[in-house]
């Protein structure tokens, strides 16, 4: 999936020079505004304070308004589903293109996730820090960054070609993200008109390492869900009837290992691989273990080539628990347990066709008459990126002019649902999904971390790119 075909660097026309030197005498004040916004604690889950997703949808909706290059900049929410609970705001800006242009909408989003365990971070989660070649901070990276990279790329149009230039743009930072795009179909039905673009650019992913640019083309899907079990009415003393009468926990536990096979690997019917997928670039158990932070002696899971098993192949992965603590613990028989699973789905299989398959697998394996129930289903389908058309080849060229190396296609294990909707929405569209992430930036985990280096990159391969296309005619 990765292409390594050497690029030769355009040489840059006058106009571009000017970007450069505007997106380098930006720096300072770009990573300034990017450090303000890391500080307002934008997380979007429910139990969090919304107070702060508003604080930081005003100051990108400032930002963007600054610039003088949108006809309209503004803060709205959608209803989340049918009902009339409204999603988080989002900043939706536009501009018209102008004699035979084409319009670009740039995404990202301004909502974080949690901090987490405090006592994990290094620095304060919302007080950006620099140190050495990188800025550390909750959002610093994702997606905060992205949205800095649209930003900083405006405003160095706006520098280089002043603000009358002919190339349409929309804008549309997404404030619930991290807490499932809840909003987000609907958002796009009701700004239809405002979003319609010939090219997207959605950047929320990442890159080979902090010297290596990369255009993502293959994103797993995701089904999440709570799976309780059942055993009892009631709790039961564990000395009394342990060993006849099978609590929750035994039974789960059970019913978990049948996820997997004794190599790790998925096994759960109707759960399919991409098997038609390139063979993806070599990728050793050593990188994993270090870039994964496996400790001494933990060896990789799964089989085949590390890349495919991370973006052609499915993993589940429980990522909650709700059981007593060890601290609480008593010596009784649980009645019930609740976990979250999560599972990333194959380019090729719908998250619909992947749910029903862990469905039946969970009801037909549940051992000792378990009850079980599940509920909170979440999904979103993979997505594979149509690399033929001249967005692409236009966003790979300006990348290798920026970076200095030859922009490659990669996979990723990760998932943004959220693309199959642009899909639906606009399907005329070219999608292309770039990223300031890079193997250390840890997003989503304590220290989270946005490599300054790859950061500059990144907003002057966007200004390139869009440079050139205000000269192309649709």
């Amino acid at each position: 999936m990765t292409n390594t075909e050497q690029t030769p660097p355009i040489e840059p026309t006058e106009v571009e020079q000017a970007v450069r030197s505007s997106v380098e005498q930006g720096m300072p004040s770009t990573i300034a505004d990017l450090g303000a916004l890391v500080r307002i604690p934008s997380v979007s889950w429910s139990a969090f304070d919304p107070a702060n997703v508003a604080a930081s949808a005003a100051a990108v909706a400032a930002h963007l308004e600054a610039t003088g290059a949108f006809d309209s900049v503004t803060i709205t929410q959608a209803p989340i589903g049918e009902g009339a609970e409204l999603g988080q705001p989002a900043v939706l800006a536009s501009r018209e293109a102008k004699n035979g242009r084409p319009t670009v909408l740039l995404y990202a989003h301004h909502d974080v996730q949690p901090q987490g365990a405090e006592e994990g971070w290094e620095t304060p989660p919302f007080e950006p820090t620099v140190r050495g070649d990188r800025l550390y901070g909750r959002g610093a990276a994702d997606d905060k960054a992205g949205v800095m990279v649209h930003v900083a790329t405006v405003r160095a149009l706006v520098e280089a070609l002043g603000p009358d230039f002919d190339l349409g743009l929309a804008v549309f930072i997404e404030g619930e993200e991290e807490f499932g795009s809840r909003s987000f179909a609907n958002f796009l039905q009701q700004n239809k008109e405002a979003l319609a673009a010939d090219a997207i650019i959605v950047a929320d992913s990442d890159n080979v390492d902090v010297n290596t640019p990369a255009l993502t083309v293959s994103l797993r899907g995701n089904v999440t869900f709570k799976l309780t079990v059942s055993t009892l009415e009631h709790a039961s003393h564990s000395g009394m009837f342990g060993g006849a009468a099978p609590d929750a926990m035994l039974a789960l536990v059970k019913l978990l290992a049948t996820l997997h096979d004794e190599n790790g690997r998925v096994a759960v019917d109707g759960l399919t691989s991409r098997a038609d997928g390139a063979e993806p670039p070599a990728y050793t158990d050593e990188q994993l273990i270090e870039e994964a932070a496996l400790l001494d002696g933990v060896t990789p899971i799964g089989t085949g080539p590390i890349l495919s098993r991370l973006w052609f192949q499915p993993s589940i992965t429980v990522t909650g628990i709700d059981a007593p603590s060890v601290a609480n613990a008593s010596n009784t028989l649980l009645p019930s347990v609740a976990v979250r699973i999560s599972a990333r789905i194959a380019p090729g299989q719908t998250a619909k066709d992947a749910y029903a398959a862990l469905e039946r697998h969970l009801l037909s394996h549940a051992p000792f008459g378990a009850h079980l129930s599940i509920d909170d289903v979440d999904t979103g389908d993979p997505f594979l990126v149509d690399t033929a058309g001249w967005a692409a080849t236009e966003a790979k060229q300006a990348m290798t002019d920026a970076w200095g190396r030859t922009a490659v296609e990669t996979g990723i294990g990760g998932s943004i649902p959220f693309i199959a909707d642009l899909v639906r929405e606009f399907p005329s569209a070219q999608i292309l999904v770039t990223g300031v992430e890079d193997p250390d930036t840890r997003a989503h985990s304590p220290n989270e971390s946005l490599h300054l280096g790859v950061f500059k990159r990144a907003i002057l391969a966007e200004a390139l790119l869009l440079a050139r296309l205000d000269r192309r005619s649709e």
